[in-house]
């Protein structure tokens, strides 16, 4: 995933427990961290009771337990829904949010922290329902699942978030702001003069002199997608949280991370995801896609494409 080390003047740093992984915010005027901080806070706890799958009381899971059956949900899980599906028509449906039964075939029906990471039980993998299949007015946010379908919004909606509370720290605070949730991080308001350095590492969590590239983030959001933190085992497969909407199981493995920059954190996570799953066609699709990617494979080797700085390269 992606960690963070700071600019030449290093801002205030905050780091916390949030959506099951870790919450980083900086900021470059120590005056703003306490403002900064409570959009943040603010933000996670709403997008939490929007859009959790292990909340039997969000929003999500209201809409999951109604599938056959039309409901009127709240703005922002409208603008989480929209993200998501938005995700599903860029990818053509590599990245698909009715993924939420699959998820669970394959053992993650609880949060993560809870997940038993070994266990003999087997296995039965669950294609996804199909995104073209969702009914959604955007307008009157009506949305009517079909029977058995179930939306898992995990590809998009922390991002989302990372995006929203940039955005809504960096006005309250003043001044610039990166938020980062586990990894998935935005950029908001004023840039530092050297820019918000950022290491890429295979964790978000790894400190500062972990392995791994340093590159330049002025605008826009970053995010890593992998297939070896959030992972755990069933019999004799190794499973983890990305999954091949069109059979139900984790693609083929190719690639144990991608990173990608975007014009914000939403893209930035779809398109990483989008990678994992498509595996030897990723960098085609990356690369008509223009945006900047580093790729690593399983045995190590790293592919950079669209303007992605070389190793050793400080940009």
């Amino acid at each position: 995933m992606t960690a963070l080390a700071g600019p030449a003047a290093a801002p205030v740093r905050l780091v916390f427990p949030a959506l099951g992984t870790t919450a980083v915010l900086l900021v470059e005027d120590p005056a703003a961290l306490e403002p900064a901080r409570a959009v943040l806070v603010a933000e996670l706890a709403a997008i939490d009771a929007a859009c959790s799958r292990f909340r039997p009381d969000s929003e999500l899971s209201r809409a999951n337990a109604a599938a056959g059956v039309p409901v009127t949900v709240g703005p922002l899980f409208a603008e989480a829904l929209d993200a998501a599906l938005r995700a599903a028509e860029l990818t053509d449906g590599v990245v698909d949010p009715t993924v939420g039964p699959s998820l669970v075939a394959l053992g993650y029906d609880r949060t993560f922290a809870s997940v038993r990471p070994e266990e003999v039980a087997p296995i039965s993998p669950v294609p996804a329902g199909g995104w073209r299949g969702v009914e959604w007015d955007a307008r009157t946010r009506r949305l009517r699942l079909p029977a058995g379908t179930g939306l898992d919004l995990g590809a998009t909606a922390k991002a989302l978030a990372a995006d929203r509370a940039a955005d809504l720290a960096a006005r309250a605070a003043g001044c610039g702001v990166l938020v980062s949730l586990g990894g998935d991080l935005s950029i908001a308001g004023a840039v530092p003069d050297q820019g918000w350095q950022v290491k890429i590492a295979d964790h978000h969590a790894a400190p500062p002199t972990a392995p791994g590239p340093v590159v330049t983030l002025r605008t826009g959001g970053l995010a890593t997608s992998g297939t070896t933190v959030r992972a755990w085992r069933r019999g004799d497969r190794a499973l983890h949280h990305i999954v091949d909407p069109s059979t139900g199981d984790v693609p083929a493995p190719v690639w144990r991370t991608v990173s990608v920059a975007a014009a914000n954190c939403v893209d930035a996570n779809t398109a990483s995801t989008a990678a994992i799953v498509l595996g030897e066609r990723a960098p085609a699709w990356l690369s008509a896609a223009a945006l900047p990617a580093r790729l690593v494979r399983t045995d190590g080797t790293v592919v950079t494409m669209s303007g992605w700085p070389t190793e050793g390269d400080p940009r």
